[in-house]
């Protein structure tokens, strides 16, 4: 039987991005308060934050989903920040705060830091091992020097306003960054290749996810 793969995120670009890779998960909201865990843990290293946040994802729907009926999932969280000089850049919010962000990140390159965790909740006869692991994904991304209009158009449209460091690469944003140097899927926001090391941490192939497919 094909293991049973839940995704923890409302993410439309990470779920985009399974679906492209022929993995079609079941999609779980965690409850998770981003800005308490953070503040409760008291970190700040865009490394540690985007890992922290990952696994409280993952592990607070796979405590949610632990009296279900259907088989034992395997339960991937993701966080992404964007890491700009050290310091931690999440989602803007609003745009005045995604024009300021637009304003120090142009003509820059800064690192997308994409946290990754799997938490395998199988039963023990279909495998599980009951493991909670991450890794973490680093990819340079280079930003093009808009003009202030260009800040200004972009930053109007609302894109930037919900998305980790206030830019895309697979919608209007992609425009705007000239390159990357790393695996441009956790720039979307979930790494193919980290989520593929991970599972077969657990023993699962790749391969065997496909066939999850509804």
């Amino acid at each position: 039987m094909s293991p049973r793969l839940v995704l923890a995120s409302r993410s439309p670009a990470r779920l985009a991005t399974l679906r492209a890779a022929g993995v079609e998960p079941e999609v779980r909201v965690s409850a998770v308060d981003e800005d308490e865990v953070v503040a409760r843990y008291g970190v700040d290293d865009p490394s540690d934050v985007a890992l922290l946040l990952a696994r409280a994802k993952a592990e607070d729907v796979a405590a949610a989903l632990r009296d279900d009926d259907g088989p034992g999932p395997l339960v991937v969280g993701c966080d992404s920040v964007l890491d700009l000089d050290g310091r931690a850049y999440g989602k803007p919010g609003t745009p005045e705060v995604a024009r300021e962000r637009w304003l120090q990140m142009r003509g820059r390159t800064g690192v997308l830091r994409t946290g990754h965790w799997l938490v395998d909740a199988r039963d023990a006869e279909d495998g599980g091992t009951g493991v909670s692991i991450g890794e973490l994904s680093s990819t340079l991304v280079r930003f093009a020097d808009l003009d202030d209009d260009e800040v200004d158009a972009y930053v109007a449209t609302g894109e930037p306003l919900q998305v980790a460091g206030s830019f895309t690469v697979d919608g209007l944003g992609g425009a705007y960054v000239e390159g990357v140097d790393g695996d441009h899927h956790a720039v979307v926001g979930i790494g193919l290749p980290t989520l593929r090391r991970l599972v077969r941490q657990v023993g699962v192939p790749w391969h065997s996810l496909w066939a999850a497919r509804a």
